[in-house]
């Protein structure tokens, strides 16, 4: 399997791509960058701009706001989705607690696979009212 395959296959298990087909899939896979990242490094601060999306590969990190630990992160899970929709500001801090492999999607290249394949963006809206929807039952 090579490693782009490996991306599409993180990237479907995001519920903001939960709508689109493999071709978008591999789309958005072939605009990703793998990373490798130190334990205590800070990968995004919370309050700064916001310009990525990430998927955590292997390793761990801490999800922390306003200086407290809001959740444990880990392989499949993701951050930053908010980054690809506007460029306000992070809502949160992410810190590496073990050596990590990421891949990251950066805001002006998910922007150039929707301009590249607009019907992407209302698989999009659809996987975001999935989102909010599930977020809406647990609270």
């Amino acid at each position: 399997m090579t490693r782009r395959s490996e991306y599409l296959e993180h990237l479907a298990r995001v519920p903001l791509f939960s709508a689109c087909n493999k071709a978008e899939l591999r789309s958005l896979a072939k605009r990703t960058n793998d990373i490798k990242i130190d334990a205590g490094q800070v990968i995004i601060r919370e309050h700064q701009g916001a310009y990525e999306f990430f998927v955590v590969i292997e390793g761990q990190a801490e999800v922390s706001r306003d200086g407290k630990r809001v959740a444990i992160i880990g392989p499949g899970d993701f951050f930053g989705e908010l980054a690809l929709l506007d460029r306000g500001l992070r809502n949160a801090t992410v810190t590496a607690l073990t050596p990590m492999e990421i891949i990251v999607l950066p805001q002006w290249d998910f922007e150039q696979a929707l301009d590249e394949a607009p019907r992407m963006t209302r698989k999009l809206l659809t996987g975001m009212a999935r989102r909010l929807r599930a977020l809406d039952q647990e609270g």
